[in-house]
Formats: C-alpha cells, structure tokens, sequence
C-alpha cells in the first residue's frame, strides 16, 4: 500500500453515492415536471371537451387529494419495504397515469389520470427524499435538504415549461408531453434497478400505512402562527396552476397561445430561487417577507383582469412566485425547528427522515436531520408542500 506523506491528503475519489444521488434527485424533477405539465394543456381540454373552469377545479382538486392520502399512507413506507420497491412502483403507477392522460376522452378520464399521479407522486416524493437524506455525503453536509427543497419547483418550471413549447412545437402537444414523460419514467426505472438499496427493511409496513400526522406542541404553535401565509400563497399557486392559463387568456385574448402555460412557469421559476437565496435567513422573516407579497400580487392579479393588462398577470406572478417560495421554505424550517430532535421526522407532511431504534440506526450515528434552527441551518425539505401541485 503507498504511504501517503505527513501533511497531504490522499487524493479524494468520488463518492459512492454521487450517481444515485443524481438519479434520485431527477426523479423528484421529473416528478413535478409532470405534476405541471398538463397546466399549458388545460385550454387545450376546455375547447375539445367544453370543459368549464369549475371542471378544471376539480381535475386539480383530485389530484391533490390523492397525493394527500398517498402522503399520509406511504410516507413511512419506504422505512420499512425499502426505497427501491416503493419508487418502481410509484414509477409504474406515474407511467399509467401518463399513458391515460395521453389517451384521455373527457373529463372522467383526466380525473383518473390526475388521481393515478397524485397517487404516484405522494408515495415516490417520500421515498425518494428520505433517499437522498440516506445518501448524504459527510464532506458536503446539507445537500440532500437543499436538494429536497430545490427539486420540486425546478421540476414544476421545468415541466410547465417543456410542455408549453410543445404545445407552440410540437404535433399532438397532448400526446407528445406525456409520451416524453413516459420514456423519462422508464430510463429512471431501470437505473434504480441497478442501484443498492440504502435501508434495511423492518417489520410494521402495514401499520406504517395507518393515516397519521405527528405536530408536537411546540410545532403547533409555529404551525399556527404562519398558517395563514401558508394557504394564502399555496391557494394563489393553486390559482395559477389550474386556471392561470384560462385567466390569461381572458386578460388577452389576442395573445399568443404559449403565453397561457408560461404564467405558471414565471411563478414556479421565481420561486425557485426564492427557496435557495432565503434559505440562510431567519425562518420567521422569511415567511413574513413572503406573506407580505400575497396581498400585492393578488392585487396586481385582480388589477389585470379589469385593465386587460397582460403585463400585470405575469407581474402578479413572479411575486405570488416568491410568496411561495419564501413562505413554503420558511413557515417549514420554523416548525421542523420548533420540533424536539426525535420528532422532526413525523413532523414533516413527506416521510419520517430519521432513523428509528433499529439495525439501521445502529449502523450509523444517531443524528437529527435538521440540528439547529440558526440562520446557517441548511433549508429543510419542502418537497411534501412543493407537491401539492397543480
């Protein structure tokens, strides 16, 4: 064996984990990247199938309460079955619902196609972010929290966006887009095949899937103070995910077609910055910088409706876009940070990120996620709020 010389270090080989991190994070992008996709597509559907904007509520509506049920069933799942089992099958599942949106007839047929990815996204968001926390490098501590935080909306811009120019470029938008995402899904699928499991599996999987949340007190009371600024941005992106589209084609008519999905992508791409630069500063402030910009972006956007003024509704955007950003990063990390160190885990929405008293925690140091509520503290994982989608 070579002598390495007092003082030097060995040259650094790359870690074991670079590549599945890699994966694991594209999953979560490409994940959110379908969530959005089918928001440029809406008036597509409302002009074959007359679809009312109401029709539209309810598509979204479904699946956000499929992905409601998937993460208070499946989130801890993956603890005990193992991460890979649970991404294939999301992954299967997400390729179904692509296939019937690519082949959808009528409204029936969305609503099905947006309860199979709720569905999907709910059980593979938890899993693949508990797999990124699995895979953390020691020497660059914090990037799984980063990348669980910064996944979801760069995968929500990156699909608004594709798909918008597909529905200017490409023939058949609303076949093309899902027969994109369905090769993505299976290249993903079969590189998961060949990585290592990163948890040993454990009993309790079917009583892992009882419906439960854990909020400490002390979390309550953080939960209580920024719950407003938590639904009111979360409503405003629900806004511009479902009937943004609609509603700027109701503010110019005469615009250009493509210019209906880039609304969603203006909120989405600002807001994604927004978590990363806020991700240092303190929680409260970050969430009461992000609450303050509700009320002027819902203003700027009632403003364009009676000005005709297009420029007003992507203003109203990219403001609503770092609402949310500031206020999903920030109303998080205050009530992850309030939670004693044993229960973050169940204080998350997505899956219990900790390990627990069993033959995993005793291979590894037991340590909490998220240590320290100064303003160092990496951004925690925001994907179970970033997924509810659209």
């Amino acid at each position: 064996m070579r002598s390495v010389p007092a003082g030097l270090t060995p040259p650094r080989t790359s870690p074991p984990g670079r590549l599945p991190f890699a994966l694991h994070t594209s999953i979560l992008i490409a994940l959110l990247a379908a969530s959005s996709a089918p928001t440029p597509l809406y008036p597509h559907y409302q002009a074959q199938w007359q679809l009312s904007a109401l029709d539209i509520t309810v598509v979204f509506s479904a699946y956000a309460l499929a992905l409601l049920i998937a993460l208070l069933t499946t989130g801890t799942l993956s603890d005990h079955v193992g991460r890979r089992p649970v991404l294939l099958g999301a992954l299967a599942v997400q390729v179904a619902s692509m296939a019937l949106f690519a082949t959808a007839d009528g409204l029936t047929t969305l609503i099905g196609a947006r309860v199979l990815q709720g569905i999907a996204t709910g059980a593979a968001t938890s899993a693949a972010g508990a797999a990124l926390l699995d895979l953390e490098d020691p020497a660059r501590p914090g990037r799984p929290a980063l990348a669980n935080s910064i996944a979801p909306v760069t995968g929500m811009a990156a699909g608004v966006l594709a798909a918008t120019l597909m529905v200017r470029f490409a023939p058949a938008p609303a076949i093309t887009v899902y027969a994109a995402l369905i090769a993505v899904f299976a290249a993903q699928a079969i590189a998961l095949v060949s990585t290592s499991e990163t948890v040993r599996r454990r009993p309790g999987a079917l009583r892992s899937t009882r419906p439960h949340l854990a909020l400490p007190s002390a979390a309550a009371h953080a939960l209580l103070l920024n719950g407003a600024g938590v639904v009111a941005v979360w409503a405003l992106g629900g806004f511009y995910s479902s009937l943004g589209p609609g509603f700027t084609r109701l503010v110019s008519p005469d615009g250009p077609e493509y210019a209906d999905g880039l609304v969603f992508f203006t909120l989405t791409a600002v807001a994604a910055p927004t978590v990363y630069f806020t991700r240092r500063m303190r929680a409260d402030v970050s969430a009461l910088l992000g609450s303050c910009a509700v009320i002027p972006a819902a203003v700027l956007t009632l403003g364009a409706l009676h000005l005709a003024d297009p420029v007003l509704v992507f203003t109203g955007a990219a403001l609503a876009g770092f609402g949310f950003g500031a206020v999903s990063q920030g109303a998080l990390r205050a009530v992850v940070d309030s939670a004693p160190a044993r229960e973050k885990g169940g204080t998350l929405a997505s899956p219990s990120r900790r390990r627990t008293a069993s033959a995993d925690a005793r291979s590894r140091p037991a340590t909490s996620n998220y240590t320290s509520a100064s303003p160092d503290t990496p951004a925690p994982d925001i994907s179970a709020l970033a997924t509810h989608n659209r």
